[in-house]
């Protein structure tokens, strides 16, 4: 357990079903065949549904966001989403991160978002300004990728058939501490708030 005063690296999330997961780690085992050194692939097991992330904040201020978060889901139901497309950001010609989009209820999604944020804004945590995009990282390429590997990759994924369409019933939100290890990050559940039924 970390010390009071120790910061902790931290953001809220939705986490993902065992089944959405090993959906997940089929795909990445299939776009991942062409083995290309510029991409690093996320491992499925630690792929959430990000939304809001905070940065380092003192440990003891959790208790607080914990208070916060509980007033911020009021009301919120258990709610329908879907793991759905490829994308990639900027866009699949340039790839810098690939992704997977999310549908289903976004509507309820975007509202339970914008109260997280709205709610933590007090403690000192920016409101975000570009709009909520949901999504799931399933790769980055390295800041050293040429155009040229750019758009092989592009074509990788863009020659991928995903016709899956795994179900997520969003029934909890999580805050997560995450550390950054040489062999990656590790996930660690901080508390989990249920919405109720």
């Amino acid at each position: 357990m970390p010390h009071e005063t120790e910061q902790i690296r931290s953001f809220v999330a939705i986490e993902l079903s065992q089944n959405v997961k090993t959906g997940l780690a089929k795909l990445l085992s299939e776009l991942g065949k062409t083995r290309h050194p510029f991409v690093k692939w996320v491992n499925p097991e630690s792929i959430h549904l990000t939304l809001k992330f905070l940065g380092n904040i003192p440990f003891k201020q959790v208790a607080e966001i914990n208070r916060l978060m509980e007033e911020a889901v009021q009301g919120t139901l258990p709610f329908h989403l879907e793991v759905s497309e490829l994308g990639a950001f900027p866009n699949l010609k340039r790839p810098r991160v690939l992704w997977i989009s999310i549908k289903g209820e976004i509507d309820t999604l975007l509202s339970l978002q914008q109260s997280i944020d709205s709610a933590l804004a007090p403690l000192g945590f920016a409101e975000e300004k570009r709009p909520f995009t949901p999504h799931l990282t399933l790769a980055r390429l390295r800041e050293r990728t040429s155009p040229a590997e750019r758009k092989i990759f592009a074509e990788l994924v863009m020659s991928t058939n995903f016709e899956s369409s795994y179900p997520l019933e969003v029934k909890t939100i999580s805050l997560m501490r995450s550390q950054l290890l040489p062999e990656g990050a590790i996930y660690t559940r901080l508390f989990a708030l249920k919405l109720q039924d």
